[in-house]
């Protein structure tokens, strides 16, 4: 089943009741509503004034619902989800935490060729040169050692948004558009490790002792470019818009929704990133070698 991506943007405090949660406006003018839980997969909370139930953040956490929560600032700062997501979660767990390097390795190199391909993808459908990007993803090796992963990075970031453009998530615009959008999917990932029965907080490449999603931010990483394609398109209609209002913020969210296609079957980015997860998971138990990643336009 797709599940909503809902954004709350406006005073609300938000409750439990009979399995909905229920949004009652704290401006008189305003329309309340229902939302049954198991119809979200996603909930974002973008003003200081919203309140919430215990027995909601609980009835949220049992659904595997990713709660995003924004700071004064308007941007997401942090997440939400619950213990329980699989039936063989503690085996799962065993087969993670035991990983050989080898696997580990190896699992990255996956990873970095899958994004290194679709951040070339995306500059072949706007008309820019994208070989190069594809003869380093060729060249990658076990563990990314010569770090191809920025090499791309230096050739693709330039091409997409200017030859002055710095990726920088403190940088000038659109980095904040970036930022955001890729809040919203590390939730998604976050919530599809979760679901199958994964730590997301040991990574497979990310490390930092103060990150607990580094899984979450190994495994979006070929799914960026879905998000690098909706700022480009926003910035393509939108050239003299430098600021990150509703409307972006809810393209954005969008992204969670778009196709993204795999060898023989088209999904929502959110599903592919549940079916990228248990790729994963497969291969922690050498169930599977490959992981399933989307590619951003149809093979």
């Amino acid at each position: 089943m797709i599940q909503r991506t809902l954004y709350v943007g406006n005073p609300y405090h938000l409750s439990l009741e009979l399995g909905q949660m229920v949004l009652r406006p704290k401006d008189p003018a305003a329309q309340a509503g229902r939302v049954p839980i198991e119809d979200l997969g996603y909930l974002v909370l973008d003003n200081p004034q919203i309140s919430l139930s215990q027995a909601l953040l609980a009835a949220l956490g049992q659904a595997n619902v990713a709660l995003v929560v924004c700071d004064e600032k308007r941007l997401p700062v942090a997440q939400l989800l619950g213990y329980r997501g699989h039936h063989a979660q503690n085996l799962t767990y065993r087969h993670q935490v035991a990983a050989s390097a080898p696997l580990v390795k190896n699992l990255w190199k996956q990873t970095t060729v899958a994004k290194i391909l679709n951040q070339a993808a995306l500059l072949q459908s706007r008309g820019l040169p994208a070989d190069d990007l594809r003869a380093l993803a060729a060249k990658v090796r076990s563990g990314d050692p010569e770090n191809l992963e920025a090499q791309a990075a230096r050739k693709y970031w330039p091409r997409l948004f200017g030859p002055d453009f710095l990726r920088d998530r403190h940088g000038p615009w659109p980095n904040a558009a970036l930022n955001y959008g890729y809040a919203v999917l590390r939730a998604g990932a976050a919530k599809a490790l979760v679901g199958a029965g994964l730590l997301p907080g040991l990574g497979i490449h990310h490390h930092s002792r103060y990150n607990p999603y580094c899984l979450a931010d190994d495994i979006m990483e070929p799914f960026r470019p879905f998000v690098d394609q909706a700022v480009a398109e926003w910035t393509d209609q939108e050239p003299d818009a430098f600021e990150l209002g509703l409307p972006l913020k809810a393209a954005l969210l969008e992204t969670l929704q778009v196709d993204a296609h795999f060898l023989l079957i088209t999904r929502p980015l959110a599903l592919a990133l549940a079916q990228s997860a248990a790729s994963l998971a497969q291969c922690f138990r050498k169930e599977a070698r490959n992981l399933a990643f989307p590619e951003l336009f149809k093979p």
